[in-house]
C-alpha cells in the first residue's frame, strides 16, 4: 500500500512541480506528517525530491531526472485516454491500479503530446451502460475477473432461464475462464469447456455474469490458453447468436401501426428482425400479426405491457390470460367515482 503510494508521490511531483505538503496530502488522502515521512522515504531511496520555500517552493524533483515515451503521436495518446471504462474498472476493482497506470503514463509523455492525452479526455467520455438502466454489479464479478487474469479454471454455478413459465434450473460445470465483456451494462464471461478442441465453437459458452450464483476454484495449475483467441473477435462473431439463443419462448401478438413502430423500444433486438421478416400484412382494419421471440413469459409480459392497448397478445394463452386480468384491475381502478366520492 505505502510502495504504490510512494510512487504516486513521486509521479505527482514530476507532473506538477511546486506542490505542496497540503496539495500532496489531499491528492494521496493521507496527512501532511504523512507526507513529510515519505518524501523522506523517496529520499532514503534515492528519487531526488527537493522542498523548496517560498511562493514558488514546493516539491521538486532534480532537473533532468524524468522518463520520456516520446514515440506517442498526440493522436495515438488521445486515443489511448479514450479506451478506459471508469465504471468498469471500478466493478472490476481495477479503478486504483487504472488511476496509477494512467499517471505514470502521463509523467512519462512529452509536454505536447500530454496536453494532447488531457485533451482527449475533457471531450469525450465511455459511458457503457444503457439509458434508463441503473448499471449492477454483480457480487462475483471481481472474483471471476482475478480468474481471468490467473487462467484459472473455475467450477461455475449458473441460474439458466427456463423455458416459458418453468423456473430457472441451476447447472454446474468446470470452465476456462477466457474473458469478461461488458454489453449495454450487464456483464458476460466467455469461457471454454476444458478439453474442447481449440476453435470449435461448440467448445465456447457466455454467461451473464447476475446469473453466476457460485464459484468455486478449479485446478490449481493454470490451463494453456489458446493464443489464437481474440475476446474482441470471438464477442463481434458469436453475440447475435447468444443473444438469440436467449430467446427460448415465441409470443404471437397483433400490433396497431404505432405499436409496430414502438416494439423496438420494448422488445429484445435479436428477435425483432426474426419477428418483422415472418409478419403478415396489415389486414383491413391495419393491425400487423407476428410470432416475437421472447426470453420467457414473464419477461414478455414486461416488455408488451409498455406498449399499452397498441398491443394484443393472442399467444400463448396463459400469458393472453394475464393480460386480460391486467386489463380489468385497470379498468376498474379507474372506474369514474360518483360525485360524493371525489
Amino acid at each position: 500500500m505505502r510502495a504504490a503510494r510512494l510512487i504516486r508521490m513521486a509521479l505527482l511531483i514530476q507532473l506538477s512541480p511546486g506542490l505542496n505538503g497540503a496539495a500532496l496530502a489531499r491528492e494521496l488522502d493521507v496527512s501532511e506528517r504523512t507526507v513529510i515521512r515519505d518524501v523522506q522515504a523517496l529520499q532514503a531511496a534515492g528519487i531526488p525530491v527537493r522542498s523548496e520555500r517560498g511562493r514558488a517552493g514546493g516539491y521538486h524533483l532534480a532537473p533532468g531526472y524524468r522518463t520520456r515515451l516520446t514515440t506517442l503521436h498526440p493522436t495515438e495518446a488521445e486515443t489511448l485516454f479514450l479506451s478506459g471504462l471508469p465504471t468498469a474498472l471500478q466493478d472490476l476493482g481495477l479503478s486504483d491500479a487504472a488511476d496509477t497506470a494512467r499517471l505514470k503514463l502521463t509523467a512519462t509523455l512529452l509536454p505536447s503530446v500530454r496536453a494532447a492525452a488531457e485533451s482527449s479526455v475533457r471531450r469525450f467520455h465511455l459511458d457503457a451502460p444503457a439509458w434508463f438502466r441503473e448499471p449492477s454489479t454483480p457480487e462475483l464479478l471481481p472474483e471471476l475477473a482475478r480468474a481471468v487474469w490467473s487462467d484459472r479454471t473455475i467450477e461455475l454455478t449458473y441460474a439458466r432461464p427456463g423455458r416459458d413459465s418453468a423456473p430457472p434450473s441451476t447447472v454446474s460445470r468446470a470452465v476456462e475462464p477466457y474473458g469478461l465483456v461488458l454489453k449495454a451494462g450487464v456483464w458476460y464471461l466467455v469461457g471454454r469447456l476444458p478439453g474442447g478442441e481449440a476453435g470449435r465453437d461448440k467448445a465456447w459458452r457466455t454467461y451473464r455474469v447476475d446469473r453466476v450464483t457460485a464459484l468455486a476454484p478449479g485446478t490449481q495449475e493454470p490451463f494453456v490458453r489458446d493464443a489464437a483467441f481474440d475476446l474482441g473477435t470471438h464477442w463481434e462473431s458469436h453475440a447475435a447468436g447468444f443473444a438469440r439463443a436467449l430467446l427460448r419462448t415465441t409470443v404471437t401478438v397483433r400490433l396497431t401501426e404505432q405499436g409496430l413502430r414502438r416494439l423496438p423500444a420494448v422488445a429484445d433486438e435479436a428477435g425483432i428482425e426474426e419477428a418483422l421478416a415472418g409478419a403478415s400484412g396489415p389486414d383491413a382494419t391495419g393491425l400487423v400479426t407476428l410470432d416475437l421471440p421472447t426470453e420467457s413469459q414473464d419477461v414478455a409480459f414486461d416488455q408488451l405491457s409498455r406498449l399499452g392497448a397498441d398491443v394484443e397478445v393472442l399467444a400463448p394463452a396463459g400469458l393472453r390470460a394475464r393480460f386480460r386480468e391486467r386489463a380489468l384491475a385497470l379498468a376498474a381502478l379507474y372506474e369514474p367515482q360518483p360525485e360524493n366520492q371525489r
